[in-house]
């Protein structure tokens, strides 16, 4: 059980590494050219990936938030998909839009679980870092179909990416507090 707990962290924080990864690739810095950018998208998704995976794999019964995982992880392999599979860029663009949507749908597959826990400071770490992780997937697909339209949505896109690592860093803090609780 401990094990389960442990790997459950773990796969909280490379998750949030992943977010925060993804969030400075989505970000407009100087000196970075449109390579790094990609690169650190693409690093920051397989971090997330990784980390989804290893979350849903720490639950040893299928619920909701297993589910939910599972589907993040998902969602961040069609992202990644998108970044490395010789397509057009509509096509990168769709692969992106529909992988953030996967995941925001995941997000909200495990917040039911998350609703129905005992109510504690820990399960608002949860609830409010899993609520910011849907709405910046939802905000970063809002901007790719803004962008697929012909608009802009890059700043849409980069505080949603932000807003994604700000819910994902509070999931693992809270995922921490659970674990030092349960170990004394």
């Amino acid at each position: 059980m401990m094990e389960n707990e442990q790997k459950e962290v773990f796969g909280a924080w490379v998750q949030a590494a992943g977010t925060t990864l993804a969030a400075i690739g989505s970000t407009p810095l100087k000196g970075f050219t449109e390579s790094h950018m990609e690169s650190l998208n693409l690093w920051g998704n397989e971090l997330q990936a990784l980390g989804n995976a290893l979350i849903a794999d720490s639950e040893p019964h299928f619920t909701m938030e297993k589910f939910g995982n599972m589907l993040q992880s998902a969602g961040n392999l069609t992202v990644i998909a998108g970044i490395l599979l010789p397509v057009d860029n509509e096509t990168k663009q769709e692969l992106d839009i529909k992988g953030n949507l996967m995941q925001a749908l995941g997000g909200s597959a495990a917040l039911k679980d998350t609703l129905t826990e005992e109510h504690s400071m820990e399960s608002l770490y949860h609830l409010y870092g899993n609520l910011l992780q849907i709405i910046g997937n939802s905000m970063q697909a809002i901007s790719g179909i803004i962008e697929l339209r012909g608009g802009e949505g890059e700043n849409i896109n980069t505080a949603g990416s932000w807003i994604q690592a700000t819910g994902s860093i509070i999931e693992a803090v809270g995922s921490t507090i659970d674990f030092l609780d349960e170990t004394g």
